[in-house]
C-alpha cells in the first residue's frame, strides 16, 4: 500500500533541496528519519516533516507501518520570484527567489 504527501510552495532551492532527497530515496522509513534529522540543511527539516506526514497517511489508509520505506522523493521546481537588486551605475541586478515542490511516496511492498 502507498501512501503520498506533498509539500508546495517551499521558499528553498529545488537544487539545494534534491542534494538531501538523494540521500533518503530507497532508504527505510526510520533510517531516512534519522538522517535528515542529523542533517544541518534547511531541506532535511521540510523533507523530514513531509516524511510524518507521508507516514500518517499510511496509518490511516491502514499499512503496515513497520515495513515502510521511501519508494519516490521527488523535488519538483515551484515558481520563482523575481527580485531586483541595485548595481552600480544605476543599472539593476537580477535576484531569483526560488520555490520548490516536495513530493514523497511512502510503500510497505517491495
Amino acid at each position: 500500500m502507498e501512501a503520498t504527501a506533498v509539500t508546495k510552495y517551499v521558499r528553498m532551492s529545488p537544487f539545494k533541496a534534491r542534494e538531501v532527497m538523494r540521500h533518503v530515496n530507497g532508504k527505510a522509513y526510520n533510517d531516512a528519519i534519522e538522517l535528515v534529522t542529523l542533517a544541518d540543511q534547511k531541506a532535511a527539516g521540510i523533507i523530514k516533516k513531509t516524511l510524518e506526514s507521508a507516514k500518517a497517511n499510511a496509518e490511516n489508509k491502514g499499512a503496515d507501518i513497520s515495513s515502510l520505506y521511501v519508494k519516490l522523493g521527488v523535488i519538483g521546481e515551484g515558481p520563482t520570484m523575481k527580485r531586483f537588486k541595485p548595481k552600480a551605475r544605476g543599472s539593476a541586478g537580477r535576484i531569483n527567489k526560488r520555490t520548490s515542490h516536495v513530493k514523497i511516496i511512502l510503500s510497505d511492498e517491495k
